[in-house]
C-alpha cells in the first residue's frame, strides 16, 4: 500500500482510527497519511498493526487498543495528545461480524450483548474521548463506519444490522450537541466489500461456499454497472468528510453503495439458490 509525503487535503491534521490494522481502516489510514496527515493506528491486533504502521511509513503510528475496554479509547486519545499534540479527526471505525443465527427466534443474547459491546458502545466511547480533546480547541471532525445494514431490514442478521442502525442513530444524535462546539460528526455506509470482515459476516449467511463464490455473490449483487465497491471508495468517502471540503457537513450518513439502497428490496439470493 506504501506511503507519500506530498503535501493534501489533511495537511497539518492528525487522525486516530479504530480498527485500521487491516481493512477499511488501513485503506484510510494509507489515504490520510498521502494526503498530508498523521495517523495513529488502534487495534486489537498487535503484530498486524505494528506492521501496518511500519509499512504506512514514518507519519504512521500504532497503539493496542480494545474497544470494549473505555480505558484503552482513552489512552489512545492520550497517547495521540502526547506524540502529536492535537487530534483533529477520529475515526470510530473498529467493528465485528456476527456469527449468529438469521432467525429472531434463535437470537443468542450473548452474542448480541459482545457485537453491541464492540459496534455500539465502543463507537460512542471513542466520540466521547475524542469530544473532550476536541471541543476546548472548538473544532474537530468525527466520523464513524456504518453500513448499508444499518438502511434496510433483510441485509444481515438481525444483530449486526441493528448495531449498524444504532450508529448512525449515535450520529444524527451527537452531531446536534457537538456543533455548538465546532465539531462534525458524520458516518460512512459502505456496500458489501470482500474484505476478510465482510466474508466472515457472508460465510454465516452462506455456510459452505467457498470465498471465491462470496466475492462473486458480492460483486453480482452490485447496483452500478461496470463498477465494483471498493476500499479506496470508503477512503475517499473518509477523506472527503474528514476534509475542510465538508466543513459545513454534519449529522450526515454517506452512502457508498452505487445506488443499491436506492431502488433495492432485497439484497442477497437465498442460500439454496446458490449452494
Amino acid at each position: 500500500m506504501g506511503y507519500s509525503s506530498q503535501s493534501g487535503r489533511l495537511e497539518g491534521k492528525v487522525a486516530l482510527i479504530t480498527g485500521a490494522a487491516s481493512g477499511l481502516g488501513k485503506a484510510t489510514a494509507s489515504k490520510f497519511i498521502s494526503n498530508g496527515a498523521k495517523v495513529v493506528l488502534a487495534d486489537i491486533q498487535h503484530q498486524l498493526g505494528q506492521d501496518a504502521a511500519k509499512e504506512l511509513g514514518p507519519n504512521a503510528s500504532f497503539i493496542a487498543c480494545d474497544v470494549t475496554k473505555e480505558s484503552d479509547i482513552s489512552n489512545a486519545v492520550d497517547f495521540t495528545i502526547s506524540k502529536h499534540s492535537q487530534l483533529d479527526i477520529m475515526h470510530s471505525n473498529a467493528g465485528v461480524a456476527c456469527k449468529s443465527p438469521p432467525s429472531i427466534v434463535d437470537l443468542d443474547l450473548a452474542v448480541f450483548d459482545r457485537v453491541m459491546n464492540i459496534n455500539v458502545r465502543g463507537v460512542l466511547a471513542g466520540i466521547k474521548h475524542a469530544s473532550r480533546v476536541m471541543i476546548p480547541r472548538k473544532t474537530g471532525s468525527i466520523l464513524c463506519t456504518a453500513s448499508v445494514t444499518g438502511l434496510m431490514g433483510g441485509l444481515a442478521q438481525h444483530t449486526y444490522s441493528l448495531s449498524k442502525f444504532a450508529v448512525i442513530g449515535i450520529v444524527k444524535s451527537l452531531a446536534a450537541e457537538l456543533r455548538q462546539h465546532g465539531i462534525r460528526v458524520n458516518c460512512i455506509s459502505p456496500f458489501a466489500i470482500p474484505t476478510p470482515f465482510v466474508i466472515e459476516e457472508m460465510s454465516q449467511i452462506y455456510p459452505g461456499a467457498d470465498e471465491e463464490k462470496l466475492i462473486e455473490i458480492i460483486h453480482r449483487s452490485g447496483a452500478l454497472e461496470g463498477a465494483n465497491c471498493e476500499p479506496n471508495d470508503i477512503a475517499n468517502a473518509a477523506l472527503y468528510l474528514a476534509s475542510d471540503e465538508a466543513k459545513y457537513v454534519s449529522g450526515h450518513n454517506l452512502v457508498v453503495d452505487g445506488g443499491f439502497t436506492s431502488f433495492k428490496t432485497f439484497s442477497f439470493p437465498a442460500p439454496d439458490q446458490v449452494l
